[in-house]
């Protein structure tokens, strides 16, 4: 995919583990997401997924081998194109960096679904979760 002029490249996870989602609270507090952030020069994606899933949840785990897709939004006016991994999560941290400031919560799709507000992300992860075979029903 072709990104756009002056787009902010990032990379998000959707952590699972034994049928069920993890989210975390927003920076502001306000919505559930998935970790997500910006890719640094020289990072690969995978990286990136794999150090936001640490920092913003205190999750550890094993990413699919390829992106399950990608996404566009904007902020600010600026255009941020998403590329979305699924990771098989295998750890969980008590503390972890943003432990202070955010929350993780597991749920069954359904509510995982149901608390993402971006259509583009809603999407991506109803089609993830029914590939990997966990379903809108739990």
């Amino acid at each position: 995919m072709d990104l756009l002029p002056g787009c902010i490249r990032q990379a998000a996870v959707i952590p699972v583990r034994g049928g069920r989602v993890c989210l975390v609270l927003s920076s502001s507090g306000k919505r559930w997401v998935v970790p997500k952030g910006c890719i640094e020069q020289g990072q690969a994606p995978g990286e990136t997924a794999l150090q936001e899933a640490w920092e913003e949840a205190g999750l550890t785990g094993v990413l699919w081998r390829k992106p399950a897709g990608s996404y566009v939004y904007k902020k600010n006016g600026r255009p941020h194109h998403v590329t979305v991994f699924v990771m098989h999560v295998t750890g969980a941290g008590d503390v972890w960096p943003e432990s202070g400031r955010r929350r993780r919560c597991w749920l069954q799709p359904t509510q995982a679904l149901a608390r993402i507000e971006h259509t583009g992300l809603r999407l991506l992860m109803r089609r993830v979760l029914a590939a990997e075979g966990v379903t809108a029903a739990g």
